[in-house]
């Protein structure tokens, strides 16, 4: 089947993402109409040739394929207050981030007011959207997303349809945070330790670059050993995993850095020896935190 690709498009809300989305579709000879709750982020886009809506009405109406890009769900229902008629007959495709519960919620109210709702996780900051390389999650209709899908790549090159659920694509990219902020987290960790002992924050971006990077191989490692139920403590164990997060609190303690965080992962490991794992693999965790106190 030949994709077609629309050639315009209106973006609603003009963040950092939206902008770049915004910019991105104009890169692409594209007929851009733009809406923001502040207009006069509209400026630059403007000034390239994109057309400023004054109101959601007038944004909605100007085309089929719509894209969201808010800051949560709730900020649709806020933007689009008054003009939920406009609503019918377009496709909008829903970039912001909010949970899998909401997502559902906001296909429903879409499909109730006659139009279609994608959802959509972006795994790209601002500056690499228009990337070839970068990739987007989607759910929803698959009609719809397949008569936008070259539409879509124009926001990044990789798009990848998860099916019909409309929480399904807003999963996949909570999945995704749930690694980034507390492993972005961990590097702030480092650099603070780093620094109460005048190392720099460069100075150690390498040796952080190689850790990050050889994190692939423990999770090719594990994910097989998780999905068998295998916790044999054959190559690390949980009471390990207390003394080294322990002697990591008290090298933070020493030079006076925050300790929240190491101390957070610590109690995970402590909670896995109190329930008699000391012995198993530290991915035992992972059935203790399936099945919270």
């Amino acid at each position: 089947m030949e994709i077609l690709m629309s050639q315009s498009v209106t973006v609603i809300g003009l963040g950092p993402m939206g902008q770049a989305m915004a910019s991105a579709y104009l890169d692409r000879g594209y007929e851009v109409t733009v809406w923001n709750r502040t207009p006069s982020r509209a400026d630059a886009l403007v000034a390239r040739g994109a057309k400023l809506a004054s109101t959601t009405e007038e944004a909605l109406a100007a085309n089929e394929l719509v894209i969201l890009s808010l800051i949560d769900y709730d900020a649709m229902y806020t933007a689009f207050k008054g003009a939920e008629h406009a609503v019918a007959g377009r496709v909008l495709v829903n970039l912001s981030s909010d949970v899998p519960e909401k997502a559902r919620a906001a296909a429903r109210w879409v499909e109730e007011l006659g139009g279609t709702h994608l959802t959509g996780g972006v795994l790209s900051p601002p500056p690499g959207i228009g990337s070839p390389d970068m990739s987007t999650f989607y759910s929803g209709p698959r009609e719809a997303y397949e008569k936008f899908r070259a539409d879509l790549e124009v926001i990044t090159g990789k798009t990848d349809y998860r099916g019909e659920d409309p929480g399904v694509a807003a999963l996949m990219y909570q999945l995704n945070m749930v690694i980034f902020w507390p492993a972005m987290l961990a590097y702030w960790q480092a650099v603070a330790l780093a620094g109460a002992h005048g190392i720099s924050a460069s100075e150690i971006a390498p040796y952080a670059t190689e850790n990050y990077a050889g994190m692939g191989q423990f999770i090719d490692f594990y994910a097989p050993r998780i999905d068998a139920g295998n916790h044999a403590g054959d190559v690390d164990r949980i009471s390990m995993g207390v003394a080294s997060m322990e002697h990591v609190v008290h090298t933070n303690a020493d030079a006076g850095v925050d300790t929240a965080f190491p101390e957070a992962v610590l109690a995970a490991f402590r909670q896995g020896a109190a329930a008699g794992h000391g012995s198993d693999s530290f991915s035992k965790l992972v059935d203790l935190l399936r099945e919270p106190a």
